[in-house]
């Protein structure tokens, strides 16, 4: 009798027991459910793709080249094929463009439309110019090199790129040096040498301007 309850009472223990190894071998069937669902769709993506990439039509052999001298030379080639299958010559061997300054190229160093945005660059500079003067009499010195930081990076490439002339040049080098002193100045908090900074770099854009 006292074993048939020990009996009872153990298999009672039991239900009530964590099922670990029931648990860790679901857990297993999910993952490896779920990744044979993943290379299902990676094999089935793959065999999307492939024909497309093989650039093979229907009953057609696949289509290759090797830098265009090997193999079908209609076909994708890697890179520019050394120039091999291009119509004209290349920028160099390694590219898909043409030559620089090509009749048919689609930029002109110095065309119209660079001209005039290096033009707007350097009108909007002389806006933010015009307000130094102000800043410094408030002794706002952290505007002053704003000022003089947040744009200039354009208006240095505005200037260098359209000054041609052996005047042109020296205005160009005279207005770096006066920024660059009035950004300087402001950093010592110096208001008289900021001041004749600041308006130096104002007329000496403005005479800049007036050569182009």
């Amino acid at each position: 009798m006292k074993i048939a309850i020990a009996a009872t009472l153990i298999a009672s223990a039991s239900a009530f027991a964590p099922q670990a190894n029931n648990a860790r071998t679901t857990v297993s069937m999910q993952a490896e459910n779920s990744r044979r669902e993943a290379l299902s769709s990676i094999a089935a993506a793959g065999a999307v793709i492939l024909p497309a990439a093989a650039n093979a039509a229907a009953g057609e052999s696949p289509r290759f080249s090797v830098f265009g001298l090997i193999g079908d030379g209609s076909a994708y080639s890697e890179g520019a094929a050394y120039g091999s299958d291009q119509s004209a010559k290349t920028y160099s061997p390694y590219s898909v463009y043409g030559e620089v300054g090509a009749p048919d190229a689609l930029y002109e160093k110095g065309n119209s439309a660079e001209i005039a945005r290096k033009k707007g660059f350097i009108v909007e500079s002389q806006k933010r110019l015009k307000k130094l003067p102000g800043y410094v009499e408030k002794k706002e010195w952290f505007n002053v090199r704003d000022e003089l930081t947040r744009y200039m990076y354009e208006t240095r490439g505005a200037v260098r790129g359209l000054a041609k002339t052996a005047e042109q040049k020296k205005i160009a080098k005279d207005f770096f040096s006066a920024i660059e002193e009035a950004s300087l100045q402001s950093t010592l908090k110096n208001g008289d040498k900021c001041a004749a900074a600041s308006n130096d770099s104002i007329r000496l854009l403005d005479e800049f301007y007036k050569t182009l």
